[in-house]
């Protein structure tokens, strides 16, 4: 895939869970077809913030519990624990990453607490989406970088849901 102007390919950062990789938090694999294309064309490269945060896998499921008003909100596992140096740590090394590979684009796992983007868990572990981003698609915001989910991806790609 070639930016605009033709000159050179747009690369991407991916979520390591999307391509594949042993990274979920419950320790399945969930490849998905178009994200392990970009990878073999060599213009994304897959990565895990919880991971690079130092989380192991598998690990309970967490969710971002909103803060009080002037408060942040935090990242807590099923188990009450604060998990949000975790998830802060992994979401920057994610976008070093991601910057020193010269993306511009990311495809990153929809609902996650950490790659998220639109819409995350409402941190009850109800099963309930609210409007949110994930830590790592906050960041990667911040920074330029455009995030889309993997059902954004297939729709962009004019294929079926992943």
């Amino acid at each position: 895939m070639n930016d605009s102007s033709g000159a050179r390919p747009v690369r991407y950062v991916v979520s390591a869970c999307l391509a594949g990789i042993h990274s979920r938090y419950n320790g399945e694999r969930k490849a998905v077809n178009a994200v392990l294309d970009l990878i073999r064309q060599g213009v994304a490269l897959p990565v895990c913030p919880e991971q690079l945060g130092g989380l192991p896998t598998p690990r309970p499921p967490c969710e971002i519990v909103p803060g009080a008003p002037g408060c942040p909100a935090r990242v807590v596992n099923r188990l009450g624990v604060d998990q949000s140096a975790e998830f802060h740590c992994g979401a920057q090394e994610a976008l070093r990453l991601a910057q020193l590979f010269g993306a511009t684009r990311a495809v990153l796992k929809a609902g996650s607490p950490s790659c998220g983007s639109g819409q995350v868990y409402d941190g009850t572990f109800s099963g309930r989406r609210v409007p949110g981003d994930g830590v790592l698609a906050a960041v990667l915001k911040a920074a330029g970088i455009e995030v889309l989910d993997e059902n954004d991806l297939a729709r962009e790609l004019g294929a079926g849901p992943p």
